[in-house]
């Protein structure tokens, strides 16, 4: 498993007009071949009157799954250039579908390079970026006299806290991730004059928003 990587956030669309002709970016997550191609043909469907629905995905860990699909657009002109935008973005597990409705003036294949390419990038942008981070998730137990000390430190500290259970004892549930959990512990160990238990739960993606354009 991957200890971080780039996604879209989930759903979104976004409509540029250039030379008269609309475009409509469609942008999803998908984490299969399957889904991207629902998704494609979802949109097909719903556009079935457009000139074109051209697409692009990139799935799986180390981007196994790559497609592109021109739509009728002359061959290199659509569904490439939005493929590189998701490789250029270090987007995973990323859908993209761009619909064009024709103005009545011609781009030329410049042109139409830099409009499935703006279009693409403009509805990643509007839909929103996401890090996924792989962290662990660790259940520290201490004594009611330590836990103004302990939730201060943590809410304070570069981990995430995520939850604080008030029962016999108190404990924290924090996501730490994978490479740091023994300098948590240590850290936490020290922190308590290890009056603490540790215990390690399971493994899962974070999700963080970024700005990465």
């Amino acid at each position: 498993m991957l200890s971080r990587y780039y996604t879209v956030k989930g759903y979104g669309e976004h409509e540029i007009v250039i030379e008269k002709s609309r475009f409509i970016s469609y942008v999803s997550r998908a984490v299969t071949e399957e889904e991207a191609q629902e998704f494609i043909q979802s949109i097909k469907k719903k556009h079935w009157n457009a000139t074109h629905n051209c697409s692009a995905y990139l799935i799986g860990e180390h981007d196994q799954i790559q497609k592109a699909n021109d739509d009728g657009e002359p061959s290199g002109t659509a569904g490439v250039p939005m493929l590189e935008v998701l490789k250029k973005r270090q987007l995973k597990d990323t859908v993209v579908v761009v619909t064009r409705y024709f103005g009545g003036i011609k781009l030329g294949a410049g042109g139409l390079i830099r409009a499935y390419s703006k279009s693409t990038s403009e509805g990643i942008n509007h839909t929103g970026v996401v890090e996924r981070r792989l962290m662990r998730l660790l259940k520290t137990n201490v004594d009611y006299t330590l836990l103004g000390k302990v939730e201060n430190e943590l809410r304070s500290s570069s981990y995430t806290l995520k939850d604080i259970h008030y029962l016999e004892n108190v404990t924290f549930d924090t996501y730490a991730e994978e490479g740091e959990t023994e300098a948590f512990k240590e850290w936490m160990i020290e922190l308590t004059n290890g009056r603490c238990t540790i215990t390690e739960g399971d493994m899962l993606y974070i999700e963080r928003p970024t700005h990465s354009d």
